[in-house]
């Protein structure tokens, strides 16, 4: 089969190292740790697996972090190469697989679980928390966090790959595949509006207007009881989706602190040869982008014993003000079967199903029609875009291995 594969190269590494952050463009081009090969397709011999055929992949902000150097080498010992990515995918089942037959489409829940590595459940996957699984580096598979990740299960940035029936999700009736692309992002943030805990009537800020933010926008207005949603866009576009998806107010990210100081009646500082922040302001503030400027503009908004939450793969930062102002820092990673969210019958649901009722709002609907798609032997050009996608005006670009 034909597939995009990510290979260990320390040269590459090392050029990702030092110039990653400021010309990613270049590493995700010609000095880029990816190659397009023909390799055997994988497999995985055990009950409950299934092959799949990849519809659509998104690029997601967690890979080019990966390709262009910025990625924390934290991970190196959560991830096994060479491996195929591609952690958002839309697929066909090629056999069938417990309740589900032979060319149903399906999403993914990409978290290589205790249940899909064939393990006894750690106690976090016991309780349903399974983005947090402990064992993700054990069992039958090689380690990965998650498809995409992991050799022996390829990913969707290539034409076939693997997955367990506790992963896959059918796609309803009606949904594009451009739609059912979008489900595993908002499943993410799901979780991140969940895992924010806000309360009814809090002020939050989203810093941030990516997939990941605009997203996160939706989430926070149609799962919690926040009040006003401000969210810092750079481009015109952004402002616009980010209003149609429930934001109160959208800025730019050099009025911030200004908006929430008149907002909230906090107090600005501005301490000698350092950004400024507010004494008060918002009550939670989700960074949304994971760059050092996002996180900071998070941190400085956000009142004392405020919540900053973690959605974006964070960069180092001033963490001053966690210290000062009491701030409870709180990481949110993938989804989780088991959200703080119950049903008509009072039963705790996952995040997927949650994002696939989600994805049907008009403004998610419309957005699925800008997915940007490439074929595979196209990917310099699809990276670029996808680093570009802002800019742009695009929300998603995804590989469709189908096409050449």
């Amino acid at each position: 089969m034909l597939a995009l594969e990510m290979f260990r190269s320390l040269p590459r590494t090392v050029a990702g190292k030092a110039v990653g952050s400021r010309l990613p463009g270049l590493l995700s081009g010609y000095a880029a740790p990816l190659r397009l090969v023909t390799i055997d397709p994988p497999r995985v011999d055990r009950p409950g697996w299934a092959r799949l055929r990849t519809r659509l992949s998104g690029i997601c902000g967690s890979d080019l972090g990966a390709l262009s150097g910025r990625t924390s080498l934290y991970f190196s010992a959560v991830v096994s190469m060479p491996f195929v990515p591609g952690h958002e995918v839309v697929a066909e089942l090629l056999d069938d697989c417990e309740d589900l037959t032979a060319g149903t489409r399906v999403v993914i829940d990409p978290v290589l679980t205790c249940v899909v590595r064939g393990v006894e459940p750690c106690d976090n996957c016991a309780e349903g928390r399974t983005n947090r699984c402990s064992r993700i580096t054990v069992g039958h598979l090689a380690p990965g966090l998650q498809t995409g990740f992991c050799k022996d299960t390829g990913g969707g940035w290539g034409q076939e790959l693997v997955a367990h029936r506790s992963q896959l999700h059918p796609v309803p009736q009606g949904y594009s595949d451009e739609q059912a692309l979008l489900i595993e992002p908002v499943a993410c943030a799901v979780h991140t509006a969940l895992r924010a805990g806000v309360r009814d009537g809090d002020r939050v800020l989203v810093s941030g207007a990516g997939s990941v933010g605009l997203f996160a926008t939706l989430a926070l207005r149609e799962l919690t009881g926040a009040d006003e949603i401000i969210v810092v866009a750079k481009h015109g576009h952004q402002r616009e989706l980010a209003t149609e998806l429930g934001a109160t107010e959208v800025v730019q990210p050099g009025e911030v602190l200004r908006r929430v100081r008149r907002l909230t009646g906090a107090f600005q500082l501005k301490p000698d040869f350092s950004s400024p922040y507010l004494l008060g302001g918002v009550d939670v503030a989700v960074d949304a982008v994971g760059s050092r400027q996002s996180l900071e503009t998070a941190l400085q908004a956000t009142r004392a014993g405020g919540r900053v939450v973690l959605s974006g793969m964070p960069a180092p930062a001033d963490l001053s003000a966690a210290w000062f102002r009491e701030l409870e820092i709180v990481g949110t990673y993938a989804s989780s079967q088991h959200e703080p969210v119950t049903g008509a019958e009072g039963r705790s649901r996952s995040a997927f199903d949650l994002a696939t009722e989600l994805v049907a709002h008009d403004a998610v609907v419309q957005l699925a029609k800008n997915v940007a798609s490439y074929p595979l032997h196209r990917w310099r050009e699809a990276l670029d875009h996808a680093h570009a996608a802002g800019r742009l005006g695009t929300v998603k670009v995804a590989f469709d291995p189908r096409s050449s």
